[in-house]
């Protein structure tokens, strides 16, 4: 077969790469993050290849699906039909759960209209989502919202004042009007000495005309108290408002379960209907091992196909290392690594074959006893006969590749070459920062670092923790340990701030990031920047901002114009105006040591220390280049950045403190070897200035350097939550227990 060829590719970084990729092998590209791996195997070929496979539909429905962009390659011969996975949470809403998004609860519904006794009715009937199932109390959400009263008024506070912490029904809000020109209250007088009677008016009266309202009064308009107000516009299902105000709305909502069904979504006539004593909501509340086991109980020749199918379905996940999991877990609360392998389920089911499999770090998250389950699922999908390409930092991942492509040498500017293609064998003698790594022997801490104090926890019983008590050493790394599901991060990033609600967590979740906001915006630093400008110019410093004065009136300051196509793909592409800066050209005439505001937000981390000799920018600038993102553009977008370089991003804002107790989850996602590296050594400053830092971590090259370290386990879900071991690394090689210690052994090369 014809292997897939990329004739010179320019997507962002690439500097004019051509190379040729063979079929039906694993491929797997590696790198230091930003050198370009991302660029070349999602940007480049996954987006061409989903582009071509979009226009072979008519116009109706190719106006519908997702557009990508044109990518800057002369051209790419061989593709094939292709399936990307990438590491994007599944997200959703209040009603996605791992049931519906993986269609396993629409088997079970099937199951139960068919064979659950009484019959209540047909498959629809079983979902939380159609008005003739759901709880009418909650609507099918499994929880009801209230208002929290003492939240939403201040009762010291008049109307005139404010009273109201709500938007729009604040003084001059046009909500606001309906209160304070509807006849029944005394604007001026405070909440507090309202008499009963007002205070029930102002808060549950049910809609009706006052009978003596303002001359401001709208003709047609209708009053209605608070508390019935804010429900019908913000909480009810089918509200346009709930998600906009979803910040504020948290902060004057009480959620808790329902009353009505317990939580169950579902109304009493549906979950009388039972299987072996067991309802519906019963089993998705079971982990999929035991769901799996209670569908394998149940005997019905006549119904063998959909206990077949839902068995199939069940046994995949538990195969992908994800038996922890409910069915009725929300996929808003899920990992980018369950997300990731819950996306990887649907296409073990497949028959289809000489697919292009587009994998993006299926290691996120896992254990590397975890890993090996990947390994097998990734090895099957190659065995049915089609190509896969991984873009990946794990070692274990690595090795198992067929053929290897390695980018860099460096990031950003420094990187988008192809250093090294070829097996693994080879990589080992390659130049690139890749090859460097396998060819050292790693090394662990031999003499860690102790401490005389502790942070306790004490009995917890939160999820799946089974009554745990620990301590966890002060001002030295500990790391905590254990396969995916075991209890790591509800021991530490819940239940420990309960007991020390001072601590500073920093986890997965990533900071939302526009086409305006950039490195210095993030970092706070851009109007230190402006001012500069605006200084050695005497003009002002709003001509400095693409959001202001300054913007490029053409494209209102993007940088980018997009061309519409109508069916076709949109075209982005530079603004002719101003040549992609954003910047209005007369503001480019403005100099600071002779460069333009585009020049400089063009510099690297590593050039604009150099340029900029002002203290302001020196702290956050230097901590960039500690954390191996020197390569960085001051200008970047951050809607462009990678997982891993937000997230480090996240740790120079969080990590400027002295004397805190810093919890990070799983620092090493998205990182190099090398870069974890660099990492390490961010941590020993971090102690070095009396901090306490517990890291979460499954990278066996942190855990290695840990002065203290926490396993949990033994496996995930029920089977987990207990402390299966606590001491130091040499503590840690020699017990026999540990799945941790069992891959540590092997990671150094240790004997038993």
């Amino acid at each position: 077969m014809k292997n897939i060829v990329v004739t010179q590719a320019r997507q962002n970084n690439l500097k004019n790469i051509s190379l040729e990729i063979p079929k039906n092998k694993i491929v797997v590209f590696t790198g230091v993050s930003g050198s370009g791996k991302s660029s070349l195997v999602f940007e480049t070929i996954g987006a061409e290849a989903q582009r071509q496979i979009n226009e072979t539909q008519n116009s109706f429905v190719r106006n519908r699906l997702q557009h990508f962009g044109i990518p800057d390659v002369d051209k790419i011969e061989n593709l094939n039909v292709p399936i990307i996975i990438n590491q994007k949470r599944l997200g959703g809403n209040a009603r996605s759960t791992v049931g519906t998004a993986t269609d396993i609860y629409a088997s079970l519904r099937l199951l139960f209209s068919r064979i659950g006794k009484p019959f209540v009715g047909y498959s629809n009937i079983f979902s939380f989502n159609n008005p003739q199932g759901m709880c009418p109390e909650c609507e099918g959400l499994g929880f009801v919202q209230t208002v929290n009263i003492d939240r939403l008024i201040d009762r010291e506070k008049s109307l005139n004042e404010g009273a109201i912490r709500f938007p729009t029904f604040q003084p001059g809000g046009w909500r606001w009007t309906r209160y304070a020109y509807s006849g029944y209250f005394d604007r001026d007088k405070k909440l507090k000495d309202y008499t009963d009677k007002e205070w029930k008016t102002l808060l549950y009266a049910e809609e009706h005309r006052p009978p003596n309202p303002s001359d401001e009064w709208g003709k047609t308009v209708q009053y209605e108290g608070l508390i019935p107000r804010i429900e019908r516009s913000f909480l009810k299902k089918d509200s346009k408002e709930n998600t906009s105000r979803k910040e504020v709305l948290s902060k004057v909502i009480t959620t808790k379960i329902c009353p009505e069904c317990d939580g169950k979504r579902l109304n009493k006539k549906v979950l009388s209907c039972k299987i072996s004593g067991k309802n519906i909501a019963d089993c998705t509340a079971l982990s999929i091992d035991e769901l799996l086991k209670f569908v394998g109980k149940i005997e019905d020749k006549t119904y063998e196909t959909i206990l077949k199918e839902l068995s199939g379905k069940l046994k995949s996940l538990v195969e992908i290392g994800l038996q922890y999991l409910t069915l009725d877990r929300r996929t808003d609360s899920l990992s980018g690594g369950e997300s990731q392998r819950i996306k990887m389920v649907k296409s073990l089911g497949n028959s289809l074959v000489d697919l292009l499999y587009i994998f993006d770090e299926p290691s996120i998250g896992l254990h590397p006893r975890d890993i090996q389950n990947i390994v097998s699922i990734i090895q099957k999908i190659k065995d049915k006969g089609n190509s896969v390409l991984i873009v990946e930092h794990d070692p274990d991942l690595i090795r198992i590749a067929d053929w290897i492509i390695d980018m860099g040498p460096g990031s950003g500017k420094n990187g988008g070459k192809v250093i090294y293609e070829g097996t693994f064998k080879g990589l080992k003698a390659s130049e690139g920062k890749t090859g460097h790594y396998f060819s050292e022997k790693p090394q662990y801490r031999k003499e860690p670092k102790t401490s005389g104090d502790y942070l306790e926890i004490k009995n917890a019983t939160l999820n799946n923790l089974k009554n745990v008590s620990v301590k966890i050493p002060k001002k030295i790394m500990t790391v905590v340990t254990g396969v995916a599901g075991s209890g790591k991060s509800t021991l530490i990033n819940q239940v420990l701030p309960q007991f020390y609600p001072d601590v500073t967590v920093i986890d997965q979740r990533l900071f939302t990031a526009s086409a305006r906001s950039n490195l210095l915006t993030y970092l706070n630093v851009s109007d230190a920047l402006r001012k500069l400008f605006a200084e050695a110019n005497g003009v002002s410093d709003k001509l400095f901002s693409t959001n202001s004065e300054g913007a490029c009136k053409n494209c209102n300051g993007l940088g980018i114009e997009k061309i519409d196509l109508a069916f076709m793909d949109d075209i982005e592409q530079h603004c002719e105006v101003c040549g992609g800066s954003g910047f209005a050209p007369e503001v480019l005439e403005y100099t600071y040591n002779q460069k333009n505001i585009w020049e400089v937000l063009q510099m690297t981390v590593s050039e604009a220390i150099d340029f900029l000799p002002q203290p302001v920018f020196h702290h956050d600038l230097e901590l960039l280049e500690k954390l191996g993102l020197d390569y960085l553009s001051l200008g970047q977008r951050l809607n462009s950045f990678s997982g891993g370089e937000r997230q480090r991003l996240k740790l120079t804002r969080e990590l400027r403190h002295s004397n805190k107790v810093i919890v990070l989850d799983e620092p090493s996602t998205g990182l190099h070897p090398s870069d974890t590296k660099k990492l390490l050594g961010f941590f020993d400053e971090i102690i070095n200035n009396g901090n306490t830092l517990i890291v979460i971590e499954h990278n066996l090259d942190i855990i290695s350097q840990a002065d203290w370290i926490i396993d949990i386990g033994p496996g995930a879900g029920k089977h987990g939550g207990k402390i299966i071991f606590e001491g130091t690394v040499p503590e840690l090689l020699k017990d026999k227990g540990s799945y941790t210690a069992e891959y540590l052994r092997g990671h150094l090369g240790v004997s038993d």
